[in-house]
């Protein structure tokens, strides 16, 4: 009896040893802290620090990142909601995608603008490792590098197909990922979208004099044409839009593809809708990851990835062109008046595009370094174009 005593004693105090000193450890390492946002579980990214249950040892951020890639996960932060159409869930198939992929064993964790980091702050979160990856389209991050504008639409530019030919086989992909390697950041073209509406107007546009003054909702390159032809331009978001032109706050805005204006009902406050859309004859979107994640991550995960985001594309573009006709449709039925810009108007702006070329390639090397690629493609790539047009 007594011999049977001190075996359960000394198997108490053997299990305890292990626990303080094997397993605490783990688990510890192995559960990043959590916290609530609007009622649902998010990382806290309060954690640049952790440590062992014995407190011998502080794990660095970088290494951090590293376990959570190793676990499998990518916080990922989406420029956009998820539920908005072509856009948002985009994002959000690339998450169900990887799922699919990986067999459940990696997941990138989609949260929308705003949940983890404030939407301004994305860029540089995931620059230091304080988030693990963004998705967006690259134009969005111009603030930071301002060549990243042709690597998101380009005005009076390429077609969806040329645009992903020049990115692939023209040196654009060797740029782009130059680019963001130089602030620590590797990212991959991770969908696409066709040609977009030109925008919505509360008033008809017959001359180029009546853009002077015009307060309009515009992005990127095409915004900045707008500027040189006169325009009053801002860079209002999501549902702001309507609210600006309902309130006369913006005479006209652009903003996607029809699909996707129709959710914003902005043809509920604006009737005349123009294009084509000379600003985004196609956009591209991108997802950024940490470049210490990304080299942590195995090949296989690696190539995971790639693979999603090269079937987003394919699918971006696919469902970019097919639904266009029916939301069309609906607008006519609601009295929205569909337009074609006048070739004047056209001529003008393709005119103001140029002065903006030359404008920002003469402040910024890398845009036109990027923008003498892209130029030299287009030109060879036009022949192939001319022979094969029917």
């Amino acid at each position: 009896m007594r011999n049977t005593i001190i075996g359960i004693v000394i198997g108490i105090v053997v299990g305890v040893m292990l626990g303080a000193t094997v397993i605490a450890p783990r688990l510890e390492l192995a559960q990043p802290q959590t916290a609530r946002h609007n009622g649902q579980k998010t990382e806290n990214l309060n954690t640049s620090e952790l440590s062992s249950a014995s407190k011998t040892k502080t794990v660095s951020r970088k290494e951090f990142t590293g376990d959570i890639a190793l676990l499998g996960r990518l916080r990922t932060a989406s420029s956009f909601p998820r539920d908005l159409p072509h856009l948002g869930t985009m994002a959000v198939r690339l998450e169900e995608l990887l799922g699919n992929i990986s067999d459940n064993t990696f997941e990138l964790k989609i949260y929308d603008p705003g949940v983890m980091v404030p939407a301004a702050d994305t860029f540089r979160a995931v620059q230091s490792g304080t988030l693990e990856a963004a998705f967006s389209s690259p134009g969005q991050w111009a603030n930071e590098i301002p060549a990243l504008q042709l690597f998101s639409s380009i005005p009076f530019g390429p077609s969806a197909d040329e645009y992903i030919a020049w990115y692939y086989f023209g040196g654009g992909k060797k740029i782009f990922q130059s680019l963001l390697r130089k602030n620590g950041i590797h990212a991959l073209v991770c969908g696409a979208i066709p040609s977009e509406a030109s925008g919505w107007f509360r008033r008809p546009i017959r001359t180029i004099g009546d853009f002077k003054g015009l307060k309009v909702r515009a992005f990127g390159l095409g915004a900045k044409v707008l500027e040189q032809m006169g325009a009053d331009v801002s860079e209002i978001v999501g549902d702001d839009i309507y609210k600006a032109l309902s309130e006369g706050r913006l005479d006209g805005a652009e903003y996607s593809m029809p699909t996707v204006d129709v959710g914003l009902k902005l043809h509920q406050v604006a009737k005349n809708y123009y294009f084509p859309g000379w600003h985004q004859p196609s956009t591209l979107f991108a997802l950024m990851i940490n470049a210490g994640t990304w080299d942590g991550l195995s090949f296989t995960a690696q190539t995971q990835i790639e693979t999603v985001c090269g079937d987003n594309v394919r699918f971006g573009i696919a469902q970019g062109g097919a639904g266009q006709f029916e939301a069309l449709k609906q607008l006519g039925l609601q009295g929205v008046q569909v337009h074609r810009w006048p070739e004047i108007i056209i001529s003008a702006l393709h005119r103001a595009w140029f002065d903006v070329v030359r404008e920002q390639s003469s402040k910024d090397a890398d845009f036109a370094r990027t923008w003498s690629s892209i130029e030299s493609f287009r030109r060879d790539y036009s022949i192939w174009q001319e022979l094969s047009d029917l």
